[in-house]
């Protein structure tokens, strides 16, 4: 059984708050095999979910979903060590304590319900997230969390409540140390289910008649994070503010993408919610504003003299933003073919970086001046046109034996499917710092490997007294900035030095910070840093309605051109560098794309 940095994400937590959460789980960076657990103990149902550990908060869980599956056995001590620490709990039911609501008077809980406990999405990411929050000091440690079941799915789950906190302690084992046995215990003792309908008021209301229950009189604030699909969302905020709003404290609800799949509908989605919610009450999250090298971007560049001067078109040749995954849709067809990889990566994920990469200094680290800068570039940029875009949809592909399935291949997508899968396109914005500077980007599925990353091409040196050393290929002179955000993390700056020895041979070398090596603790994950935000009501890193108009308003036209005109996609082989295409189209702008340089 692997072990568990002991290093703090956090240094402490907010003394101030007795958290409630509800959550879901996430899938580890490193699959381990867990022991399989006693039949006896779960009836019918076998289980292998993973997790951090993590202390406190009060949380309730939606649910939705089916159990995950069985693994085999590789190691029964922990599981052994689990059943002797953890499995003494006694039933929420059989210990309640009186409270003296007196005493609570002035003092305040939070608590966050995930709607929507048994998806995927809170299975493996959000689940863990509030773990390791806890696991951290991160949250407070009188945690409440609640099993918000859909009636649908509530007879899939064991009736006795020993063993759905077993299912929990399951999720956790990977993470089992000698210290994590007693907060699991904190942890778990805070947990509790309730079944109910997204769009039943009634509902919603018994959940507020239990999360009163748990705050014992004090102010409380409740955090709700809609883990369901976007067709529900309205229904759920609706039950949610007018049954089970917090009556003396804040109400927070994150809102997972999409948010619609043009203007139209993203508008029509916003002006629903705010049937509901103010503005400052809807979180709407795209993780990878979460993601450390992302958070890191403002960092180089704002507290860098070396930096910030060069970032301009008087420096800055061209900026990529490269997003690749080596794996198709693995049966989120479906779902993926009702969006695209435009909507899905572009439009939210690849356009938030660029606007805080391409960004003016803020007048402040507030949010809300973060925010006015990143609305203020995507107003600037210049309309998208259909020559500047690159579409392509994967293909089968035989490769050492093995074959590899086509998008279309996949029974859930129709079999003359026009969804793009890899999407390149060139960006401009058209403002006094920016100006002619193209912005690459492409994102892919089933490339020939993963990544996420920044790449910063400067422009060659005037007059470069060396030019005759690298011949005609002035690229291989460029300097260039690397922000790779996934995997791996690193920022690393390739620079042209002398090779040691007789003669002037030239060699292009990197100056290096690679994570991993530079830091021993564990990078948290993005979600971690994103649920702790919204519980601290810390905006920053969510996006606000204006931000998400200018947003479709730049990506909206060349959709629908895209879907009216049925432009077929150029098609690549399963595992490939993506559809030549996109090469021509970076050639336009005299680009080459950084990541299919030798040294890469």
């Amino acid at each position: 059984m692997a072990t568990l940095s002991s290093s703090k994400h956090c240094c402490s937590s907010s003394s101030v708050y007795s958290s409630s959460s509800s959550f879901g789980f996430h899938q580890p960076q490193r699959n381990i095999p867990f022991p399989v657990v006693s039949q006896k103990r779960l009836g019918s149902k076998s289980v292998s979910w993973q997790s951090k550990c993590s202390p406190s908060s009060n949380v309730i869980l939606m649910q939705d979903g089916a159990l995950a599956t069985k693994r085999a056995a590789t190691d029964e001590a922990p599981l052994s060590k689990l059943k002797e620490g953890l499995l003494s709990v006694t039933p929420p039911e059989e210990h309640k304590q009186l409270i003296n609501i007196d005493a609570n008077a002035g003092k305040s809980t939070v608590s966050i319900t995930v709607v929507g406990a048994s998806g995927d999405l809170a299975k493996k990411k959000i689940f863990p997230a509030l773990f390791a929050l806890y696991y951290e000091d991160c949250l407070p440690e009188d945690l409440d969390v609640k099993f918000f079941l859909s009636k649908t799915y509530n007879d899939l789950l064991p009736s006795k409540w020993s063993d759905n906190l077993l299912l929990l302690l399951v999720s956790a084992l990977y993470y089992l140390w000698e210290n994590c046995s007693e907060k699991m215990e904190q942890f778990l003792n805070r947990c509790f289910y309730h079944s109910g309908q997204y769009d039943s008021q009634q509902n919603f209301v018994e959940l507020d008649k239990k999360l009163k229950e748990h705050e014992a009189g004090r102010v409380a604030n409740r955090l709700f994070y809609l883990s369901i699909p976007p067709n529900i969302f309205v229904d759920a905020v609706k039950c949610a503010s007018l049954s089970a709003s917090a009556a003396n404290g804040w109400t927070r609800v994150i809102v997972e993408k999409p948010f619609g799949r043009d203007s139209e509908s993203s508008a029509a989605l916003t002006r629903a919610l705010k049937q509901y919610l103010a503005e400052d009450q809807i979180f709407r999250i795209d993780h990878y504003l979460g993601k450390e090298l992302v958070e890191n971007l403002s960092v180089l560049r704002f507290s860098n003299l070396i930096f910030e001067p060069l970032w301009s078109r008087q420096y800055i040749r061209n900026v990529q933003l490269i997003f690749s995954e080596d794996f198709g849709t693995e049966g989120r067809g479906g779902y993926f073919d009702h969006y695209g990889i435009i909507r899905d990566i572009m439009q939210n994920h690849l356009l938030q970086i660029l606007a805080l990469f391409a960004m003016e200094t803020p007048v402040s680290l507030d949010a809300e001046d973060i925010r006015n800068e990143k609305v203020k570039v995507l107003r600037s940029m210049k309309p998208l046109r259909i020559d500047d875009v690159v579409i392509g949809q994967y293909k089968s592909h035989t490769k050492g034996g093995v074959s590899y399935p086509g998008y279309t291949d996949d029974k859930t997508v129709p079999k003359d499917s026009l969804t793009p899968t890899f999407a390149a396109a060139a960006l401009f914005i058209d403002n006094a710092r920016w100006d002619g500077v193209p912005f690459l980007m492409k994102a892919g599925k089933a490339l020939h490997n993963r990544r996420a990353e920044i790449r910063v091409q400067f422009r060659h040196v005037p007059g470069n007294l060396y030019n005759r050393n690298f011949g005609t290929d002035l690229d291989r002179a460029t300097n260039e900035l690397v922000i790779r955000v996934q995997p791996d993390e690193a920022i690393y700056l390739k620079i042209n030095n002398k090779v040691p020895g007789l003669g002037m041979r030239l060699d292009r070398s990197n100056l290096n910070l690679l994570y991993k090596a530079r830091y021993s603790k564990e990078i948290p994950d993005a979600y971690e840093r994103l649920l702790l935000d919204a519980v601290e009501g810390e905006r920053r890193l969510f996006i606000r309605s204006d931000e998400l108009d200018a947003a479709w308003s730049l990506f909206t036209p060349v959709l629908k051109e895209l879907e009216e005109k049925k432009i077929i996609p150029e098609y690549y082989p399963y595992g490939s560098r993506g559809p030549v295409g996109a090469h021509y189209l970076a050639a336009r702008y005299n680009v080459k794309w950084g990541d299919i340089g030798v040294d890469e």
